[in-house]
């Protein structure tokens, strides 16, 4: 009986993962991959290499994506998600540094988001974690009369490619999204 349950087991976790494989295969990207945070230059990140203080820190990511760590030195993780660079960063830890590293990568300060166009305060504000175009519309001081408040679009970096997205209040503002509120025509 028991043999019975373990073979059991054994193939109902093979066909899970044949078909968890199968559906990763076929999946497009979603909203919500999009939305998955890339680092950029001039996010601030902290590295933590469990057991190694000495290898652990607070990192900047310079103009063109790249952050100098110790030992391993500069590397690229500009347009890569956290998940990505806790991947990289072991990996070149692993390659004659450490046995198993384990890294943890978290964002200390975000890259400003930008607003132009027809709102009583355009520039740059700092980014906060879940801010809607209406929130950072708000932070602008609010539209001016000329707004065209129909018609708002965002400049998106995603995957290395700048992208126009056309958007309504509730959309979701990510660092370094640049937003733009045109003018009406009467």
């Amino acid at each position: 009986m028991l043999k019975f349950k373990i073979i059991l087991v054994m193939m109902l976790a093979s066909l899970f993962g044949l078909a968890t494989t199968a559906f990763a295969q076929d999946s497009v990207p979603t909203e919500l991959d999009a939305l998955r945070y890339q680092l950029g230059s001039g996010d601030k990140i902290r590295v933590t290499v469990y057991g190694e203080e000495d290898l652990s820190g607070e990192f900047e990511l310079d103009g063109t994506g790249l952050v100098a760590l110790p030992l391993i030195g500069p590397i690229s993780i500009g347009g890569k998600d956290l998940a990505e660079v806790e991947t990289i960063v072991s990996a070149k830890l692993a390659d004659g540094y450490l046995i198993n590293p384990r890294v943890s990568v978290e964002v200390l300060n975000y890259r400003p988001f930008y607003i132009l166009g027809e709102v009583k305060q355009p520039g740059s504000y700092p980014y906060v974690n879940g801010m809607t175009v209406l929130n950072a519309i708000a932070l602008a001081s609010g539209f001016t009369y000329r707004a065209n408040e129909k018609k708002i679009e965002i400049t998106r970096k995603l995957n290395g490619k700048e992208q126009k997205l056309s958007v309504d209040n509730t959309t979701i503002v990510m660092p370094g999204d640049i937003i733009r509120v045109p003018e009406r025509f009467f």
